[in-house]
């Protein structure tokens, strides 16, 4: 297929001293956006039932792929608190169609969304190059499966990214309800980068990052400064590690595009320790092969390749398929039975959302984002209205495995167990078909007709 040859661009934006939030605008050096395949040998199998846990769920599987709003995504959405139409500048206009095989990257940093929040106006997406694009939403045809589960599952409607900003603090609340501070996504020398990447490691956000590199963040004073992006606070996976529980977090390897999306990267006693970072780090292109052979851990983390992440300007129908192939192997697996899937978007990505994030803290909340919530025992087409976040989510394991928390914000959240009804018997599972209207290759640049 040609999307198996195509070339995209090393992923460079926030490289510079114009820090947009994107991360997928072109430079002049092509690297192949598929690289090599990566595996390792088949983990060990794990028995979930040996550990104890409050409700019958044995295994969450936690999705986060990238960049939608829920008014991008669900705002058609029958019951759920959508939006047909937004406000830009105070005026009102409608939400186009979204092309759900190509759109443009619409810059998504932190000052950016506060420019889109406007006061709680809700009305300053346009503002920032490719704003038109803000201002579009996907019809359910052009997200069919997504819309299915949505009607036969979970969704939140008022789930929130945690942080204010773009992917990477977003990406580090999903492992441990907080950022280390920061705001935005590092900052790193271009050249150097590029000669990592020539050298084997893609564009990364963690301790291996290309110097000389930055990431703004609050101190403890609340003042913004410049630190390294590597830090050594607890994750979750520091709780299930010392209450004896097996995970894995699945990413983009060191030579693959999306590798900057690796949380575990950016904590230095798992990227600096090769006997921690090979127990509990996998290789994303096994993960459907590690499903079938029934090897997945109690708790798993799954994050994409950059071309299977929805990111604009990458094919939006190849990151669905991408999603369906993982839900689909588990509803065909053992662990069926006694799994909670739970896929999110990672942060808004610059497209309009009409309801206001409530500020937790000097962080977040960030703009709102889609949760489903796929498993036997999730309520059927229930529309999740109770205030939620990244930090809910690892809150729901913490209350199923019996662990403490991390931080004021998991503390403090629901912990999402009212989208299940764990009396009911679990549901039979109903697999869906991959799309096979996807068009044209995986990465090419946006084509305002789809506008």
């Amino acid at each position: 297929m040609a999307a198996c040859v195509a070339v995209a661009f090393v992923a460079v934006g926030c490289i510079g001293s114009h820090d947009t939030g994107g991360s997928a605008q072109p430079s002049p050096v092509a690297i192949n956006w598929a690289g090599p395949r990566v595996t390792a040998p088949l983990p060990a199998a794990v028995n979930a039932d040996a550990y104890k846990t409050r409700w019958p769920i044995k295994h969450v599987i936690f999705i986060i792929k990238e960049n939608r709003s829920f008014d991008q995504l669900f705002g058609r959405f029958p019951g759920a608190n959508g939006a047909r139409f937004g406000y830009e500048n105070g005026k009102r206009v409608r939400l186009k169609p979204a092309s759900d095989q190509r759109g443009y990257d619409v810059p998504h940093c932190r000052a950016c969304s506060i420019s889109a929040i406007n006061d709680e106006n809700m009305d300053g997406f346009g503002i920032q190059k490719h704003g038109f694009y803000a201002y579009t939403q996907m019809r359910p045809s052009g997200e069919p499966n997504y819309w299915a589960w949505a009607k036969h599952y979970v969704l939140a409607d008022n789930f929130f990214a945690s942080a204010l900003g773009p992917s990477y603090p977003n990406h580090l609340f999903t492992i441990a309800a907080q950022s280390g501070g920061a705001y935005n996504n590092p900052r790193q020398d271009f050249n150097a980068m590029l000669n990592a990447a020539q050298n084997g490691t893609v564009k990364s956000w963690g301790c291996d990052i290309a110097q000389p590199a930055y990431v703004e963040a609050f101190d403890t004073q609340g003042e913004p400064t410049h630190i390294p992006p590597c830090f050594d606070f607890k994750t979750e996976g520091d709780l299930l590690r010392s209450a004896g529980i097996p995970w894995a977090y699945y990413a983009a390897a060191p030579n693959q595009l999306g590798y900057m999306w690796s949380a575990y990267s950016a904590i230095s006693r798992y990227r600096d320790n090769p006997t921690l970072w090979d127990r509990y780090i996998r290789p994303v292109d096994d993960v459907v092969r590690d499903i079938q052979k029934d090897r997945l851990p109690p708790v798993t983390w799954i994050t994409p390749r950059f071309a299977d992440s929805e990111h604009p300007d990458y094919n939006f129908c190849y990151g669905e398929n991408w999603t369906t192939s993982i839900v689909d192997s588990v509803m065909r697996s053992p662990i069926w039975k006694n799994t909670a899937i739970f896929i999110t978007w990672d942060e808004y990505g610059g497209f309009y959302d009409h309801v206001p994030p409530q500020q937790l803290d000097q962080l977040g909340l960030g703009i709102r984002v889609p949760l489903l919530v796929i498993s036997p025992y999730s309520n059927r087409g229930q529309v999740f209205h109770q205030q939620s976040e990244f930090s809910s989510v690892l809150r729901f394991i913490e209350d199923n495995w019996g662990l403490s928390q991390l931080t004021k914000r998991d503390a403090n959240t629901t912990n999402i167990a009212d989208a299940f009804s764990f009396s009911s018997p679990p549901r039979p599972p109903d697999p869906l078909p991959l799309r096979t209207d996807c068009v044209g290759p995986k990465w090419a640049p946006a084509d305002p007709s789809h506008t």
